[in-house]
């Protein structure tokens, strides 16, 4: 296998003739698979160009030759875009699906993928997302809180449209990576780009928001919420309570009450703990079991009564914090 990586680890490339060096490859940067070649052998060339950001990982990949691949993980949603060539794919019991360079596909991992009939011209863009950092687009982009996950269509038009555009700018940012004072070589720009990305695809994806999305914006957040909503998502374990909050908004308790309903959709406090359970999520879900417990964790992002606790963050993620923390991966 030969692997080119800049410098600043953001960028890889590899191409190999072993099958096995092929599965190390994409594992590293994707998903725990397994790869069978289904067409000529001697064909096998595996390519593959992987940047790798925050939440999203964009790549480019080919075979040569016919191979049919499985995995599963989750906490990620993937898009699938041949630029040509095309597969089938298949999500858990659903029906099977087929990518063309015309139709992307998009699916969620945690319930087991299988591609089959990847034909030996295709070259397909391919991009991870994760799902938390999805969700907080989606709340950015609506203005206000979501208490459930969007539910995605599983094919993009990608011939035309947002699809297209969206498309292009995955290929752009894979191209980017070939010149040694490119943009994406500035982490502000990276960003940026990245977070346009992640917008980007609710903007080109059907789904459950995406109505709500194409109506009028939202009104602008009046100054004192914004202040109250930023101090909160950079110190959510700080001992708010109505008094404290209304301080940092320099407004009344009621004031500030009547504009969180109406900007926010719920009060001051209830965001306190919405930021709070995200930040429970997101530590559950990267920690190792056995090195910490849900009581650590929950007490360390400011919520007292373990009880109560469990309950909103069963609501809020349809699981227990016990059954986040023991999930693979």
């Amino acid at each position: 296998m030969t692997a080119d990586e800049d410098g600043t680890g953001a960028y890889f490339a590899y191409t190999t003739r072993s099958v096995e060096e092929s599965h190390e490859a994409i594992a590293a940067h994707y998903y725990d698979l397994r790869l069978e070649v289904t067409g000529p052998v001697a064909e096998f060339r595996t390519s593959l160009s992987v940047v790798d950001l925050a939440s999203l990982t964009v790549g480019d990949i080919s075979f040569g030759t016919g191979v049919r691949m499985s995995c599963g993980e989750p906490g990620v949603l993937h898009v699938t875009v041949p630029l040509t060539g095309g597969f089938g794919i298949q999500q858990g019991r659903g029906g099977r699906l087929r990518a063309t360079p015309r139709r992307a596909v998009l699916i969620d991992p945690e319930y087991g993928v299988r591609v089959d009939d990847w034909s030996a011209d295709c070259h397909s863009l391919t991009v991870k997302i994760d799902k938390r950092a999805l969700l907080h687009g989606l709340e950015a982009l609506l203005g206000r809180t979501v208490r459930r996950p969007p539910r995605f269509e599983p094919y993009i038009d990608v011939a035309c449209g947002p699809g297209h555009s969206w498309a292009r700018l995955v290929r752009w940012l894979l191209e980017d990576r070939e010149l040694p004072d490119g943009l994406l070589r500035r982490p502000l720009i990276r960003d940026r780009l990245e977070q346009t990305l992640l917008e980007g695809v609710l903007l080109a994806a059907d789904h459950s928001y995406r109505t709500e999305l194409e109506g009028p914006p939202p009104p602008m957040r009046p100054a004192a919420v914004k202040r109250v909503m930023d101090v909160v998502q950079e110190l959510p374990a700080e001992p708010y309570d109505a008094a404290r909050l209304a301080a940092i908004g320099h407004v009344s308790v009621r004031t500030l009450q009547d504009a969180f309903r109406k900007h926010v959709g719920v009060p001051p406090m209830a965001y306190v703990s919405e930021v709070r359970l995200d930040r429970v999520h997101g530590q559950l879900r990267a920690s190792e079991p056995g090195t910490t417990t849900v009581a650590e964790v929950a007490y360390q992002w400011g919520f007292a009564h373990l009880g109560r606790f469990a309950r909103r963050y069963r609501e809020r993620f349809g699981e227990s914090p016990s059954q986040t923390l023991r999930a693979p991966g």
